[in-house]
């Protein structure tokens, strides 16, 4: 493990975040030779002490502090505090993923040029095209060790997978399987087979599934040149009279605030704390904030187009049982306007236990319409839809205006509407899924609205022009050489895709840029 860099020491890169961006570049620089302080807000919990325990393992690893939520989305009204559930520790919301691991599509990067100009959207094309982000996919899928490439086998299908692909059989679907996922099918990278357990969201006890905690981050600190810092919460960047970035402000587990200089810093906090960062960090030089002279920060928030439907059957099913979301339909994830809206979505398996199935379940409030499909539980199938949401600027993220945190920076407000193409995606999804299900003799299904955990995306986005985005197609902003942004917030749009093999790949990719211009001297 790497000694403790010196506060003073102006040499180093600081990374804010240690997840599947963070984590990821702080491991690619450490291993090039590069000095890496990572600042992570969360505590380090190793795999073994994760809890099979829906609501223990929720306390245990999720952001919990204070944001407040606005517009119309059900997640404003019934769970205010919580816009996302992300993760706050060591790994970040690595550790809770599910492990789908999927390519974004060729047209996907290129919305507007596909989609044409969409109503009430900001749709922008990325400016980097598949083909660029080819060979960092596949370096991403070496290293993740995603099933069905690289000659990995997938995943053994379970009882939700069987309902799943059955009712996909049916409906005529072609490509459905047990998915792309980053955990593993066989023993590889020093790490076990998935055992099944069946409890994917709250850490893989087995060290099965792909996370930067102990994939990335220990294999960086073996180089000497990584040093994680847990509980140490970033509060605001600092620049000098030219505008150069010059280190973070953080404040360690007991309040005490420190100055870590920097030569460059990458910002790594998720799409809710990214652009909060970068607001906080207002000064007379940059004032709306850091890197925010298009006034794009904080804009443009994704969360995916999500929701998921439930089937009770005669027979038992145990959907529990087995790799959570190890099964997925890719067919409707085409552009298809034919259907009523642009782009499109998948359908994954997906499972709750019976504590997040009662908090999560909605088929009308409560009496015995919802305790008779409690009652139900066991003989319960169940999927997740997840699909493009359009960008739009008036979904973002704001500095509360009078409500802070313990340390005194102001509180994220998270404000979000549905699309009217969110909408129209998300009931041909519900339709589509309840003939699935009902195809293979469903007696009763559910359609749920979104839950507050997602896929947060888009809020520090890469464009080709400054005046349209906040970073350049290496993640580095358009203002400030020396500063970067390495998570899902530089999404310019958020494809159908889970999105963390993409967040990967970007990461392996900016860490070869930044090498090369370090080496160059310009930054």
């Amino acid at each position: 493990m790497a000694a403790p860099y010196d506060l003073n020491d102006d040499g180093v890169v600081v990374i804010i975040g240690s997840g599947a961006g963070g984590g990821t570049l702080g491991n690619e620089l450490a291993q090039k030779g590069i000095d890496v302080v990572i600042l992570e807000a969360g505590k380090r919990i190793e795999y073994e002490d994760f809890i099979n325990d829906e609501w223990e393992s929720f306390g245990q690893l999720s952001w919990g502090d204070k944001r407040t939520t606005s517009g119309d989305w059900r997640v404003a009204r019934d769970f205010p505090n919580l816009p996302a559930w992300i993760v706050k520790a060591v790994g970040g919301t690595t550790t809770h993923w599910a492990g789908a691991s999927l390519r974004f599509q060729e047209h996907e990067f290129h919305t507007l040029s596909h989609y044409g100009k969409v109503d009430g959207a900001n749709l922008l094309d990325w400016p980097i095209t598949l083909s660029e982000l080819e060979p960092y996919y596949a370096k991403a899928e070496d290293k993740m060790g995603v099933t069905r490439t690289n000659g990995i086998a997938g995943l053994p299908g379970n009882n939700n997978f069987k309902v799943l692909k059955a009712g996909a059989d049916k409906l005529g679907y072609k490509e459905c399987h047990t998915g792309n996922m980053a955990i593993n099918s066989d023993f590889r990278d020093d790490r076990m087979a998935c055992q099944q357990t069946g409890f994917c969201f709250q850490g893989c006890k087995w060290g099965a599934k792909w996370s930067t905690l102990y994939t990335e981050i220990p294999k960086g600190e073996a180089t000497g040149k990584l040093e994680v810092r847990p509980q140490s919460m970033a509060l605001k960047i600092e620049h000098d009279d030219s505008g150069k970035v010059t280190g973070v402000l953080y404040a360690d587990k007991d309040g005490n605030q420190h100055f870590q200089k920097a030569r460059l810093v990458c910002v790594a906090c998720n799409s809710i704390e990214s652009p909060r960062l970068l607001l906080n960090s207002a000064s007379s030089m940059f004032p709306d904030g850091m890197a925010n002279s298009s006034g794009q920060v904080g804009r443009n928030y994704l969360r995916h187009t999500t929701g998921s439907v439930y089937a009770v059957f005669d027979k038992p099913v145990h959907m529990y049982r087995g790799t959570t979301m190890a099964g997925i339909i890719r067919d409707e994830a085409r552009h298809d306007p034919s259907r009523g809206f642009v782009g499109g979505y998948e359908l994954e398996t997906l499972s709750l236990g019976i504590p997040f199935m009662a908090a999560f379940l909605d088929p009308g409030g409560w009496g015995r319409s919802f305790t008779s499909a409690l009652d139900n539980y066991a003989n319960m199938a169940g999927l997740w839809i997840v699909g493009e949401d359009m960008p739009q600027e008036k979904n973002r993220i704001t500095l509360h205006a009078d409500m802070k945190d313990e340390h005194g920076m102001p509180i994220p407000d998270v404000y979000f509407d549905d699309h009217p193409n969110d909408v129209a995606m998300r009931n041909h999804a519900y339709a589509q899924s309840r003939a699935l299900y009902e195809a293979v003799g469903a007696i009763r299904t559910f359609p749920t609205p979104p839950y507050p955990s997602t896929h947060n995306l888009g809020t520090n986005r890469m464009s080709e022009k400054a005046s349209d985005g906040v970073v350049n197609k290496h993640g580095q902003t358009h203002d400030i050489a020396n500063l970067f942004v390495s998570d899902g917030s530089q999404f310019t749009t958020g494809g159908a895709e889970n999105p963390t093999l993409t967040i990967v790949s970007l990461a392996i990719r900016q860490a070869d840029y930044i090498a090369q211009e370090m080496a160059a001297g310009t930054i």
